[in-house]
């Protein structure tokens, strides 16, 4: 057969370029242009929580916690130790231990009544040594009034004798001070002078003279006491006050809640006496 009688189709078909096949696609290309399948629901917790994110308090906070944290498993550590050494120990050991703790105890029992009894004795020594010595100071004041060498003040009365007539003698004065010691007179003042246990009183002409100190009219005594008790006891019937009046004396007593009697007598020292307690 020629190339003639070839059909037309099989002369069009050699004619043609062999076919080509088309390339694969990519397999990234292929995943880019599938779509994405959807997240479950750890995949979104997982997605989230990891890279983890802290912030400057939460490193903080876990810094702390993993501190104390650290510390109680110390110190359950070392209390196991302990309770395992105790749990391992032999009766004898055990008992030694107990025997230990308990001088241990009793002797810090008895320290510390031992310090109690002492602060006690400091207190009660501390205490009695305060009184004593407010008592004695006390004491001194109250021998210091008697004695003349301390002021004193507080109620009593106010005596004035006045002699027109200079016939008041010494002696009469003396009764008006017996008679106000009998009455509680605590402390006594004369022109000036102060009475005292030793004080004597003496004639001087037509004036008086106290522990040789001379004093004139009008005599005017100062007390300290209970002005309730002193003036009776001077206008008692042939007291004080009526034997001066026969003597044309004028006598004025006046009451007061404040007496001053600040005349001061010299501390004598004696010349044989001495306290027992030197």
């Amino acid at each position: 057969m020629s190339n003639e009688d070839e059909q037309p189709e099989n002369r069009l078909r050699k004619e043609l370029p062999a076919e080509v096949p088309a390339p694969a696609p990519d397999a990234e290309q292929a995943a880019e242009e599938q779509p994405e399948a959807p997240l479950t629901g750890r995949q979104r917790l997982v997605k989230g929580l990891w890279p983890p994110r802290f912030s400057r308090a939460q490193l903080i906070v876990a810094l702390l916690l993993f501190g104390l944290g650290f510390g109680l498993a110390v110190q359950v550590a070392s209390n196991s130790d302990s309770d395992s050494a105790l749990r391992g120990a032999r009766q004898e050991d055990l008992v030694r231990i107990l025997d230990e703790l308990d001088d241990r105890t009793q002797r810090l029992e008895d320290e510390k009544q031992g310090l109690e009894k002492q602060r006690s004795e400091l207190q009660s020594s501390s205490d009695q040594a305060a009184e004593a010595r407010r008592q004695t100071a006390e004491k001194e004041k109250q021998l210091g009034i008697l004695a003349g060498t301390v002021a004193a003040q507080g109620p009593g009365i106010t005596i004035t004798i006045d002699d027109t007539k200079g016939t008041v003698q010494a002696d009469m004065l003396l009764d008006a001070i017996q008679e106000l010691r009998a009455a509680g007179a605590e402390a006594i003042e004369v022109n000036g002078v102060r009475v005292v246990a030793n004080t004597y009183l003496t004639d001087s002409g037509k004036s008086v003279s106290v522990d040789g100190n001379k004093i004139n009219a009008p005599y005017r005594f100062k007390v300290i006491g209970k002005p309730q008790d002193l003036e009776p006891a001077l206008n008692i019937p042939g007291g004080v006050v009526q034997t001066l009046e026969k003597e044309q004396a004028v006598v004025t007593v006046e009451r007061s809640t404040k007496i001053v009697v600040d005349a001061l007598r010299a501390a004598k020292r004696p010349d044989y006496a001495r306290s027992s307690s030197q």
